[in-house]
């Protein structure tokens, strides 16, 4: 029981139900270990009384970090204060816009008052201060502007507390109803002129031609963050290195100004003339894209471009840029100069250079500060195609613009887990219990935040993390959106079944995430694909979060399970038939899937079985599509049907409706196939047609299969009555 106790206390679950009835008792050294990674020693009885005592005999006035949502009730935090408590709410000038430099805002003083009793007083006494109104917080608060704060409270016993106030609108701004867009892997989208694989100036000129051509309201990518160097280097974009800065490896070279001012042009053109090859032999020669021999390309290219002075203005913009980012971008690009010396993994580093605060690691970064000024450039320069995509999607009427994907963590060896140390759970690992998908459960190799740290320092690193990720951005998914209320840890060294759930303040997180969305002006999809917690779609659905909901996946689980009907789907999510982890649409309806995963034996049945198991649910859906009148009875063309399934996603409710960019050129191949590793070129390959040859960004916006596609999508235009004609 004393375990369990102090589990419970610190998040810790010592339970957890992979489906409504049944439960699973999480191992009493799992929990052990996982209280060991939050700072707490559970080893023995006597050390988990010692603990327990300790931690129920804490009494906090105030948790680290409270939340008030704008127009509602206050948490019993506040509105549980003693009467008569003074409390002080001290805006913090950095997160008041516009706020005058040096001046900081006058706070705001209030006093705790009694709660209206619930009878009534007795006749000559004086009547209490009524109650407030359902909804409404209570009359003695004075509401702060959005924001993130310091509250201060003293009790009239002198008792005082301070925490971090994150003030929040109540919801996140919505996208335009009915809009769709694109969803595409960028490294895969090869134009014409790239250097052997997709870059930001692909991203900008697909959102300028989806924008005008095809009415689209939005590109959403894979995340952009900067990943681990390496040879090789980790294909994945799911495991960066930072989630706080992107990749340069992005960058579009030919489109920053200084390049055309470098001298040594003898260079540059045989860079160019092997970023071709690189090219040539992805789109002609069926070559995997090497993310590694692009960068050493770019790389090269981008420091003969670093040796061009900047102009006046623009020396002006890049400071300004590293002004605003401070420390982080400091500490990430001191990382990346000292992985380029001692190589990728922190862990091996001297040891005087393994802490970013260290004196050793001070004079690295006087020595390295060359190699640091390069790195800050490099994040500058990607920050600036960013903002281009973003205004190229603008400027093409698009409601949205790119949405960015926000992974759900980070590698162990790379940048952020060096410079934020104290904020990540070390020897602890991210992923998901077993289910009924996967007996053996899921690592991801992720270290995960500490809850308890976030906590004490006011979310700073998730305020950082999602400021920056918005700044450029038209909305924002987020990956297992499920992790803003819990995550599973796995100790190192043990099987994902041996895990557990550790809870975190999901009330905080989600304050943070609609505060900073609401400031960018941005809205927020949610991948809650998989197991969810009782309550948690609900959660996210008050607070503007819309979800994702995959046509497949999409049945009527509470009755017969059939294919949902597209009136009974909801409203408030981005609807798509298929995801980079998923077939695509045409591998769907072939069965060409399930032959893959043959070949690669991944099957847990026979061919026969998984083949008629999956014909059978391809079926009912097709037929669904047939009653609706979306796709002619006998019409066995894959193109029809493939134009059905996107035709029955425009029919529901949802907010917005995502089209697989290589759905619409018939492309067969997964992006991504989970459960492979070599045995699959996972996050290598290019959009191709339906042969398995490549497609470049002209040849897919010219494909007559893809206009076709498009119509089923486009809204329809009033008809213009001929002259004479009456409109009905």
């Amino acid at each position: 029981m004393g375990l369990s106790r102090l589990a419970a206390l610190h998040g810790v679950a010592t339970s957890y139900s992979p489906s409504p009835d049944v439960t699973v008792s999480v191992p009493d050294d799992t929990v052990i270990a996982v209280l060991a990674a939050l700072g707490v020693d559970a080893g023995t009885p006597a050390d988990v009384r010692k603990c327990l005592a300790a931690a129920e005999s804490r009494s906090r006035l105030l948790p680290p970090t409270v939340v008030v949502w704008a127009g509602e009730p206050l948490p019993p935090a506040l509105a549980g204060l003693p009467p008569g408590s003074t409390v002080t709410v001290e805006p913090e000038p950095s997160d008041l816009p516009g706020h005058p430099a040096g001046r900081p805002p006058a706070p705001l003083s209030m006093r705790a008052r009694a709660a209206a009793p619930a009878e009534p007083v007795a006749s000559g006494e004086p009547a209490p201060e009524a109650a407030p109104a359902p909804g409404a917080a209570p009359a003695w608060w004075i509401s702060p502007p959005p924001g993130v704060h310091r509250i201060h409270v003293r009790t009239t016993d002198n008792r005082r507390a301070t925490a971090t106030l994150v003030a929040a609108p109540p919801r996140l701004p919505q996208p335009p109803e009915g809009t769709h867009g694109f969803l595409v892997q960028l490294y895969s989208l090869l134009s014409a002129r790239s250097w052997g694989m997709g870059d930001l100036g692909d991203l900008a000129d697909l959102a300028a031609w989806a924008g005008r051509s095809v009415g689209s309201g939005f590109v959403q990518v894979n995340p952009l963050h900067a990943a681990v160097p390496g040879k090789p280097t980790d294909p994945s974009p799911y495991r960066p290195s930072s989630r706080r800065f992107p990749d340069p490896v992005h960058l579009h070279v030919e489109s920053i100004p200084e390049y055309g001012h470098v001298r040594d042009r003898a260079a540059l053109d045989d860079l160019r003339q092997d970023a071709a090859a690189l090219s040539e032999a992805v789109l002609n020669k069926g070559a995997l894209i090497d993310r590694d021999a692009v960068w050493e390309l770019k790389r090269q290219a981008l420091e003969l471009v670093a040796q061009v002075p900047l102009t006046p203005g623009r020396r002006a913009d890049y400071c300004d840029f590293l002004a605003e980012q401070g420390q982080a971008l400091e500490d990430h690009a001191l990382w990346c100069a000292l992985a380029e010396v001692h190589g990728p993994d922190w862990h091996t580093w001297p040891e005087a250079l393994r802490a970013p605060r260290s004196p050793g690691t001070a004079r690295a970064r006087s020595e390295l500060l060359d190699r640091v000024d390069f790195h800050c450039r490099l994040a500058w320069l990607t920050a600036g195609q960013l903002a281009a995509a973003q205004r190229a999607a603008e400027d093409a009427g698009m409601g949205v613009g790119i949405v960015h994907d926000l992974a759900v963590g980070v590698h162990p060896a790379g940048a952020d887990t060096w410079s934020q140390q104290e904020a990540f759970a070390h020897g602890m690992s991210v992923g998901a219990p077993p289910d009924a998908f996967n007996a053996r459960g899921q690592d991801w190799g992720l270290p995960p935040w500490r809850p308890d740290v976030l906590a004490a320092t006011g979310y700073a690193a998730y305020r950082g993390l999602l400021r920056g990720l918005l700044a450029h951005a038209g909305a924002l998914r987020i990956d297992h959106v499920m992790g803003l209320f819990r995550l599973w840890w796995v100790p190192e060294g043990r099987p994902p079944t041996d895990g557990t759930y550790v809870a975190y303040d999901a009330e905080a997180m989600l304050a943070v995430l609609v505060l900073e969305a609401h400031r960018a002006g941005t809205s927020v999809v949610g991948e809650d694909l998989g197991t969810v917690a009782p309550g948690v779609r609900e959660a996210l659905a008050r607070r503007g979060v819309l979800g994702t909901s995959v046509l497949w996946f999409e049945r009527d689980w509470e009755g017969d399970g059939r294919p949902l009907a597209p009136e009974k789907w909801r409203r408030d999510c981005l609807a798509t038939a298929t995801t980079h982890d998923l077939p695509s649409t045409a591998a769907r309806l072939t069965g060409d899937h399930v032959t893959l995963r043959h070949r690669l034996g991944l099957l847990t049945r026979s061919l026969e079985e998984e083949l008629t198991a999956d014909l059978t649910d391809t079926a009912e859906w097709l037929a669904l599509l047939a009653r609706l009148r979306m796709l002619p009875e006998g019409d066995g063309d894959e193109e029809a049907a493939v134009r059905a399934v996107h035709r029955f996603l425009r029919r529901t409710p949802a907010r917005m409706t995502g089209v697989w960019l290589p759905d619409t050129v018939g492309d067969r191949r997964p992006q991504n196939l989970p459960g492979t590793w070599d045995q699959y070129p996972n996050w290598r390959l290019p959009i191709a047609d339906p042969e398995g040859h490549p497609v470049t960004l002209e040849e897919i916006t010219a494909s007559p299969r893809l206009h076709g596609l498009m119509e089923v999508l486009r809204p329809r235009k009033p008809r213009t009555a001929p002259p004479g004609e009456r409109r009905p």
